[in-house]
């Protein structure tokens, strides 16, 4: 990628794989546009950036707002008069047994996490057509390659990616569109805290797993060249990444041996 000529947009911008994202496209020149809710996290991660008044700049976003898509969109190609890559990376993950789930936390979880991804992606799909470019890149997870305890709203929301996103690929190569899903493993970032419990409200807990993960920097250095290289899937963690590939050998493995696994 010859990054310095390009505009990366990356949703979930105010923490963890987002902001480090946000430094490290900014410290190869690229041209960034973050976004998430929090505003005055935004401004923060855009003050730690260089040269942050001409390369960074930020559009609130709630992925639970569909209805602003279209004029966001419009607004990210006004900032720097074209967008390359668009970065799905904003979510929240969950923490709770499949009975107790309320339909309500269900609902909110699937809205963010794959209608507020599609719904975003959708929107500036005609540009990238219409440029004959353009890079969609969406953050998912180990969970949606597999399932575990707890996850199962969120693992239903990341498979669902995987399916709208591999058929996008198919549909938009012609126009030299590139799709890539990134399913990270463990990160150091507070997903865990911000995940929703059965009734909906937060789990305000840092999960063991997590603690222990991979920090968002180490990641993104990992990822981004597999982004050069315009990888479609990409597999980024600790040694939980091997249930990817044992799950192709034995479903029935897979779950004896994730039964006895510690998921939080």
């Amino acid at each position: 990628m010859d990054l310095p000529k390009k505009v990366v947009w990356i949703t979930g911008a105010s923490s963890g794989i987002g902001e480090a994202l946000a430094y490290e496209f900014n410290k190869k020149g690229a041209k960034v546009i973050l976004s998430a809710r929090r505003i005055e996290e935004l401004q923060r991660v855009k003050d730690n950036c260089e040269n942050s008044e001409e390369m960074v700049k930020i559009i609130p976003l709630d992925l639970s707002e569909s209805e602003s898509f279209p004029d966001k969109v419009e607004e990210a190609k006004a900032q720097f008069g074209s967008i390359d890559m668009l970065i799905n990376n904003g979510g929240m993950s969950q923490r709770a047994f499949a009975v107790n789930s309320t339909m309500e936390s269900i609902r909110r979880l699937m809205e963010v996490n794959f209608f507020g991804t599609v719904g975003l992606t959708k929107e500036l799909l005609p540009t990238f057509i219409e440029q004959k470019s353009g890079h969609i890149v969406v953050i998912s997870s180990v969970m949606g390659k597999l399932g575990t305890r707890y996850r199962s709203a969120y693992a239903a929301a990341k498979h669902a990616l995987h399916g709208w996103f591999d058929c996008l690929r198919q549909e938009v190569y012609e126009y030299d569109i590139d799709v890539t899903l990134v399913c990270p493993g463990f990160i150091q970032t507070h997903i865990s805290e911000n995940a929703l419990t059965a009734d909906g409200s937060k789990y305000n807990k840092v999960d063991d797993a997590m603690e222990k993960g991979m920090p968002p920097k180490e990641f993104v250095r990992k990822l981004l060249p597999k982004l050069a290289k315009k990888k479609m899937e990409v597999y980024i963690g600790g040694r939980e990444i091997l249930a990817i590939y044992v799950r192709r050998l034995s479903l029935r493995l897979l779950n004896k041996i994730l039964r006895r696994v510690n998921v939080t």
